[in-house]
Parts: structure tokens; sequence; C-alpha cells
């Protein structure tokens, strides 16, 4: 299982810390610049990216798409096989990760249903963004939600609370 930096650490600092086991681990060679991949943890199926600080926007900048039988790219949609989506984020000093349920996806028209299709991409406000835009503060504020910081007092309790199974319905 060959894992980037940051991922050695939320495997060392955060995931180890709260028994929850790495099994499955796929690397998406498509969008490796996200360093994206999938794997369990524990039951849970899990797709990992990093998003990107982009130059003239406040947030990080995401993607989230699949390839269909035609090659083409789409959103994911709420009959695959995910329990969450996970983001993790650095600015300088500043780490975190965001562990967004499937369900969560779902009500914010990320993830696609059969009433409305969901997106290829999004923008992830973490609590160091300063943010003016209001539709940007109202998707940070729910987005808070789903976000914990990565350092030496990373609460465990809540990555416990975060990846909790029950989360996913």
């Amino acid at each position: 299982m060959k894992l980037n930096k940051d991922f050695n650490q939320i495997k060392a600092e955060v995931y180890d810390k709260c028994l929850l086991e790495i099994s499955d681990f796929k690397i998406e060679s498509e969008s490796k610049e996200y360093n994206a991949c999938t794997f369990k943890l524990n039951e849970l199926n899990i797709i990992s990216r990093t998003s990107k600080i982009t130059p003239k926007k406040v947030g990080q900048f995401v993607t989230f798409w699949k390839r269909n039988k035609k090659g083409q790219i789409e959103p994911f949609d709420e009959n695959d096989q995910i329990d969450f989506f996970v983001v993790n984020v650095r600015a300088k000093n500043k780490f975190g990760q965001f562990v967004f349920p499937k369900s969560v996806l779902i009500k914010h028209g990320i993830i696609s249903t059969l009433n409305k299709e969901g997106k290829r991409a999004f923008r992830i406000y973490t609590t160091w963004d300063t943010i003016k835009n209001k539709q940007a503060k109202e998707t940070q504020k729910w987005q808070m939600n789903y976000f914990y910081h990565i350092n030496c007092f990373t609460d465990i309790k809540k990555v416990n609370i975060l990846y909790n199974k029950k989360h996913t319905a």
C-alpha cells in the first residue's frame, strides 16, 4: 500500500488511534493530483481526495466524479457503494479532514439522485478560511459539522463520531 505523506500522517495520528483499519486500498490513477484513492476503513467504503488551493477564490477545490460506461465523467450516484467522501485539506502549517457521509452529500446536491444531477467538483471551506460571500458562508456552516483539525490536539472523540456507521444512513 503506497500512501502519500498526508495519508501516512492521518493513518498514524488519527486512524490508528481510533482503531480504524485500512483495507482494499486503491490509488485512482486519473486524479493523482488530488491523491485520489478508495479504501475500506473497518467496514466503511471511503472515497478520498486532497483538495487544492486555488489562487483567486477563498476555500479549496476538490473533484468528485467517476467514469461511466461510455468513458465520460459524471457525478457519483446515490446507488454507488460509498459510505463517506473524505477530503484532506492543508494550508501551510494547518491540516484537517472533512468526513462527509453519503446522505449529507445527497442532501446538498453533490451526489446524483433520480431527481437531481450531482456535481463533479465543489469548494470546501475550512475554519481558517475568511469568507465574505453569503453563499460560501452558508456552505462553510454546514461543512464545519464534518471537519476536524489534525494536530497534537486532534479531537479523537469527534473523529469516532464522524466515522460512525450511523452517519451513513
